[in-house]
């Protein structure tokens, strides 16, 4: 399997994971300060493994022209987002805003087809298509019998799908980045906005051991699960790693019958069906033409592939992968692939 497919599958399952490993704490803190703990445990823990990786503070990297893509995806996705979704579900069901939330994917890869231009065949549309439907089938039974809901509530929820969709194109632009710092990035400036709204609505922090717990799931459910996203994010465009990352919802389901002894029904099967069907479409794409990479100047870690024939200008001792700002000279080639940082080009 291509590794940065298992990438998007890994975030997805981590992500996925958490959401009934939050629930046992559900009832212990106010719904934005628990957003705030999680996301602060995201960016407070991925700083400090990335000060004992580099051995201290080391700049990012990103050049000039990045820092806005970054700072948009952080507005969009870490501040913007969560507060739409809590003001949301105060006037949605949570089974509704359930069904609702699976519009983070339609709407991410509609954004990377149409605005970004990424490549999609038929197969890709399937398999999305496929994904989605397990979504909304793991989560309609439980909104069978609810009452209508007012129209604001699925339009803030829809709004906070919208963001994220946003979050996930802008971070694309900037995933051949250092993903330790752009995932915690968006954790320490997500957790510090939503904490100050949780503070201001008059929300009190709970007991150590419950922020403790809380600040955990964050760090794995949305941390490490973001660094992965930003890898996939590197190899796989935007589309096919937000589908891959669609699995999530059925991952959580499947923890929850072990975490929490919750019961199945045809739904969870149906559901599981669906989604096997899209990621298999998804393994089995087969994309080949010749194509023609353009002069490009970034930095991410390489090995000298045939994208990657270049010389240096400084002492190199021989190992690979190895992480330096390098240039690409224009190069018209034929092999598969994916809409990786390499191969963003039109058809």
């Amino acid at each position: 399997m291509n590794r940065h497919i298992l990438h998007a599958l890994l975030a997805a399952a981590l992500f996925g994971a958490s959401t009934p490993f939050a629930k046992l704490l559900v009832g212990e803190l106010s719904p934005v300060l628990f957003a705030s703990l999680l996301y602060l445990g995201s960016g407070v823990g991925l700083a400090l493994a990335r000060l004992l990786r580099d051995r201290g503070w080391r700049p990012p990297g990103l050049a000039a022209g990045e820092w806005p893509w970054l700072l948009g995806a952080i507005g969009f996705g870490g501040v913007l987002a969560p507060i739409a979704l809590v003001a949301g579900l105060a006037h949605t069901s949570g089974a509704a805003a359930s069904l609702l939330l699976n519009l983070e994917a339609v709407l991410t890869a509609v954004i990377a087809w149409v605005v970004f231009r990424e490549n999609a065949g038929t197969r890709i549309v399937l398999g999305m298509a496929a994904i989605v439907a397990g979504g909304v089938a793991l989560s309609w039974p439980s909104a069978a019998g609810e009452g209508e809901a007012s129209l604001i509530g699925p339009a803030l929820i829809a709004l906070a799908c919208l963001c994220w969709a946003i979050d996930n194109n802008l971070t694309r632009k900037v995933s051949a980045s250092d993903a330790l710092f752009i995932a915690g990035s968006k954790g320490v400036i997500a957790g510090l906005a939503n904490g100050a709204l949780a503070l201001a609505l008059g929300a009190t922090l709970p007991p150590i051991a419950t922020v403790l717990s809380a600040m955990t799931i964050g760090l794995l459910g949305y941390g490490a699960s973001l660094v992965l996203f930003v890898l996939a994010l590197r190899g796989l465009g935007t589309a096919r790693t937000g589908a891959y990352f669609s699995t999530a919802p059925f991952i959580g389901a499947a923890v929850a019958l072990v975490l929490l002894g919750e019961s199945t029904g045809p739904a969870f099967w149906l559901a599981a069906a669906l989604m096997a069907a899209g990621v298999w479409l998804h393994l089995t794409e087969h994309h080949d033409h010749e194509h023609t990479h353009e002069p490009l100047e970034h930095r991410h870690p390489h090995t000298h592939d045939a994208h990657h024939q270049h010389t240096h200008d400084f002492d190199w001792d021989g190992r690979e992968p190895h992480d330096h700002r390098h240039r690409h000279a224009a190069l018209t080639h034929k092999h598969p692939h994916f809409p990786d940082v390499h191969h963003r080009h039109g058809h």
